[in-house]
């Protein structure tokens, strides 16, 4: 694998797994690329939540709009330019607010994968 650059245009968005809201992930690196990690974007409609234990590892930059991540411990908002970190195994709550988000993320190992 070379180096690369890609933008939001390049990703091919699916509908979240598991989900029925207006939640997408669009990879444009996974496992086909022969790499360790996922990278890829995420496009949130607005006041949208899902609900997730974690299977990876999973940094997700906030683009354009804002998130909240819930745990049972924490609550964390991030804005454009933030980054989010969420471990292996957390139970997560993230949700979307009246705009809507666009996000960047990185997970590893690959989500897809590691999905039950």
């Amino acid at each position: 694998m070379s180096i690369r650059k890609y933008a939001i245009v390049n990703a091919p968005f699916e509908r979240s797994p598991g989900q029925d809201g207006e939640v997408f992930a669009g990879n444009v690196i996974d496992q086909r690329h022969g790499g360790p990690i996922t990278i890829g974007y995420g496009r949130y409609g607005p006041n949208q939540s899902i609900h997730e234990t974690l299977a990876v590892d999973d940094v997700m930059v906030v683009l354009e709009g804002r998130l909240t991540v819930s745990t049972e411990l924490t609550t964390v908002s991030a804005g454009p330019g933030e980054i989010v970190y969420m471990p292996k195994g957390e139970k997560v709550t993230i949700r979307s607010h009246e705009h809507g988000a666009v996000t960047a993320y990185v997970t590893y190992p690959h989500w897809q994968e590691a999905r039950p």
